[in-house]
């Protein structure tokens, strides 16, 4: 099987795990609020709480991938988002107690926390490993592709779903989804762990903490656009809502498909500030759009400037350590991206409360900039980035 080939059935796997993802957009805010009627602040809190649970698990997940490979980090974290899909069915059984149906729908939010932990950095270490270091960009755009593709069709598909067959079959398709990804992720050869891992986690996080902090401002824009989007679009009696995450999603693919070998190519850095530059332009747009064309072109430009922010950062991130520690290095890069979403969702909802929605894309707007700012300040020197080890 061709290097080509793997990394396609990789990323493959990563599109059935990460519509786990897809599908809880499209369906739990509408579920959470409208419902088991709970506020907005308890959606983000709710939404929010998936990424602490991956954050918390971040080192977990890169160190099994150093010691014990990146198959096994990458089925064991299938393997939980599917028992996610059967908390989320018995959260629906149960929408008579709301208090008990929000508590199983939290306890699965949890398991896909640690599921997403596993199955991306188990991914991203494993793809790294196939293709090289050099290309090391290119595989993060790639994973990224398919995570942001199963987003684009996760929340329409979860709308239709839960249209047709009712919520319950939205949340059967949460657990059918990463089985099916397993399947297919078997075919690919495992690379070798190296067996040890040579720096401890906290020297690691320092050697990525600069790109690792731009990547969290950068994603604060993702964070409002995916929590709060469908809420928005309905308080402003505008049609749509599921096509704004599918419009973010096309252009994010659409971006890495032609453009994702450039920061392999002129730097991290330099193609981070450009991205960031249009991903303040879109969350200004969600701020102040007067109609849902306005508010979709946002979404759009949104999806153009994150689209390259992951990898661009990313390349500055890996350049730092020694291939023997890109699983652990990817956690604690990775970790910002959970950090990020863990803290927008409950303080965009805050902020969603006392100012109405459109704020919180103008908090987006300020993070990107702050982001862009980091940009210029960071140093993609490869050549001494083995110096910065010892």
């Amino acid at each position: 099987m061709s290097e080509q080939s793997k990394l396609f059935l990789l990323c493959a796997c990563v599109f059935l795990g990460y519509l786990t993802v897809g599908l809880s957009l499209g369906t739990l805010p509408a579920y959470i609020h409208g419902t088991l009627h709970f506020s907005d602040l308890v959606v983000g809190l709710t939404i929010g709480l998936q990424s602490a649970a991956t954050l918390s698990v971040r080192h977990f997940s890169g160190v099994r991938c150093d010691t014990r490979g990146s198959r096994s980090a990458v089925v064991s974290g299938g393997l939980l988002s599917a028992a996610a899909g059967l908390a989320y069915l018995l959260s629906w059984r149960t929408t008579a107690h709301p208090v008990a149906a929000l508590s199983a729908l939290l306890a699965g939010r949890i398991l896909l926390g640690f599921g997403e932990s596993l199955l991306i950095t188990g991914a991203l270490s494993w793809g790294i490993g196939l293709t090289g270091h050099a290309r090391s960009g290119k595989v993060m755009a790639w994973v990224g592709i398919a995570m942001y593709g199963a987003l684009a069709c996760g929340a329409p598909l979860g709308n239709a779903l839960m249209a047709f067959a009712g919520m319950g079959s939205a949340f059967f398709a949460v657990f059918l989804a990463p089985l099916a990804g397993i399947l297919l992720v078997m075919a690919v050869a495992p690379v070798r762990p190296s067996g040890h891992i040579r720096l401890p986690f906290y020297r690691v996080l320092s050697l990525v903490g600069g790109a690792g902090a731009g990547l969290a401002l950068g994603t604060v824009g993702l964070g409002c656009l995916a929590s709060f989007i469908t809420l928005y679009f309905a308080a402003n009696h505008w049609p749509g809502a599921p096509l704004a995450l599918t419009v973010f999603g096309t252009a994010y693919i659409l971006v890495r498909l032609f453009w994702g070998h450039l920061p392999d190519r002129l730097g991290g850095s330099r193609v981070a500030f450009v991205s960031l530059c249009i991903e303040v332009a879109g969350q200004l747009c969600l701020w102040l759009a007067p109609s849902p064309a306005w508010a979709l072109a946002g979404a759009a430009l949104t999806g153009v400037g994150f689209s390259l922010v992951f990898p661009s950062f990313g390349v500055v991130a890996v350049s730092r350590v020694a291939p023997e520690n890109k699983g652990v290095a990817l956690g604690a890069y990775v970790a910002f991206f959970d950090l990020s979403l863990g803290v927008t969702g409950p303080l965009a909802g805050w902020l969603a409360g006392h100012n109405g929605y459109p704020s919180i894309y103008g908090l987006g707007a300020l993070a990107a900039i702050a982001a862009a700012l980091l940009a210029l300040a960071q140093k993609n020197n490869h050549a001494r980035s083995t110096d910065r080890l010892h």
